[in-house]
């Protein structure tokens, strides 16, 4: 059984090194679909050279590419990442936002703290959620204050958890707000 699967694991880790190019040439695709397989698939492989090509489909027209492309980004752990991610945060598709503030929980480059505070405003409550899981990633005390007010004013119970979980990682005390 162990043999089976490290066989498919190098088998998936050869398809992935036989097609990356493919995957590449797939982002410039005129069908939308084409470009979402493509940046799903990069951001799968875990190679470093899906970082770029990663990166030039966070200006994809498309916001669902846009999205994928945020995400796979946070997979790949690679800090290239962390300046072209910062200005999806502004995105106007919610899920641009939401993927883009993911990934930087991911990667856990305290550059994103301050550009990620004001997403604990956001209009949609996912993205007020994954911004607090966001900062509880990156354990910096710069975003206590900023959670701590968000909380005041939320009256999602599932934002206000993720905010409570967010304080709670950065300072390692249980907040009873």
């Amino acid at each position: 059984m162990e043999r089976s699967i490290k066989r498919l694991m190098e088998d998936r880790e050869k398809r992935c090194e036989e097609n990356l190019g493919k995957y590449i040439e797939q982002l410039g695709h005129e069908s939308t679909p084409y470009r979402l397989r493509a940046v799903e698939a990069l951001g799968n492989c875990a190679d470093a050279r899906a970082v770029e090509p990663l990166i030039s489909a966070l200006s994809d027209s498309e916001n669902e590419v846009r999205w994928v492309a945020a995400q796979a980004l946070g997979k790949l752990r690679d800090v290239r990442a962390v300046d072209p991610l910062l200005p999806l945060l502004a995105d106007a598709d919610r899920w641009a936002r939401r993927g883009a503030a993911w990934s930087l929980g991911e990667l856990g480059d305290p550059r994103a703290v301050d550009p990620l505070l004001p997403l604990l405003a956001d209009r949609k409550k996912d993205v007020r959620l994954t911004a607090a899981d966001a900062l509880g990633k990156l354990r910096d005390p710069r975003a206590i204050s900023a959670l701590s007010a968000a909380i005041e004013g939320e009256e999602e119970p599932e934002v206000r958890t993720a905010i409570r979980r967010a304080l709670r990682e950065i300072t390692g005390e249980a907040m009873v707000l």
